[in-house]
């Protein structure tokens, strides 16, 4: 079956959990700030409902379903500690420079679409070396009206980079960001390996599930 996919002319590569290793790390920080905030949480649930998401949009959502108040300044707070949280080292997904590798010999077209700030992406991209592949083309949820999973981000860097939306292909890990990718009608490989991973809402996203960087270009194809 997989051999009669085209080959994608396009490949839109999420950041956090995709490219770098930080879902965890940001999760556990986050956890502690809602719940000092009186948004009582966990890590875990977090992790499952916030990863992949905007700062924006998480801060949202809780103030419109619950009497939490954030604050004016919380994102901006976020944003300004992040340096600070990522200085203890941040390392790439395993195997991910590889299947890099094979898309740009294979001469197709990538980038990396997330919702984090570039100014974010700068740092844990850099911490991984992996920030000079993608400096040509950095999308970040800032750029559009609505965030994932509303397919606005995938569209605006399919469009910029000259691309239809059948001809791209996204890599993500969370379900925001499947359901993104398919709202913006392209197709979604979603990478479960992180034992935190809600595999069952990344298939029921309609997300092409695979737990190992390895197997991605087999999968795509990428010939």
């Amino acid at each position: 079956m997989t051999e009669t996919r085209p080959l994608p002319k396009l490949v839109i590569f999420d950041c956090d959990g995709v490219l770098v290793d930080t879902e965890n790390l940001a999760n556990r920080r986050l956890a502690e700030w809602l719940t000092a905030a009186g948004f009582a949480t966990t890590f875990e649930y977090c992790r499952k409902h916030f990863s992949g998401r905007s700062m924006v949009s998480v801060q949202k959502e809780i103030e419109e379903t619950t009497k939490v108040r954030l604050g004016g300044d919380f994102v901006e707070r976020w944003n300004a500690g992040l340096p600070d949280l990522f200085s203890h080292g941040v390392e790439a997904i395993p195997y991910v420079r590889d299947f890099i590798d094979k898309v740009r010999a294979a001469g197709i077209a990538y980038c990396v679409a997330s919702s984090a700030r570039v100014s974010k992406m700068h740092i844990t991209l850099g911490q991984t070396g992996l920030l000079p592949l993608f400096e040509h083309a950095m999308f970040s949820s800032t750029m559009v009206s609505r965030g994932k999973p509303f397919p606005d981000l995938f569209l605006h860097a399919a469009k910029t980079m000259g691309f239809v939306p059948a001809d791209c292909i996204v890599i993500e890990d969370s379900v925001a960001g499947t359901e993104a990718g398919i709202a913006a009608g392209m197709r979604v490989f979603s990478y479960y390996a992180d034992p935190l991973s809600d595999r069952d809402g990344l298939a029921a996203a309609g997300g092409i599930l695979f737990d190992d960087m390895r197997e991605l270009a087999g999968l795509v194809p990428i010939r």
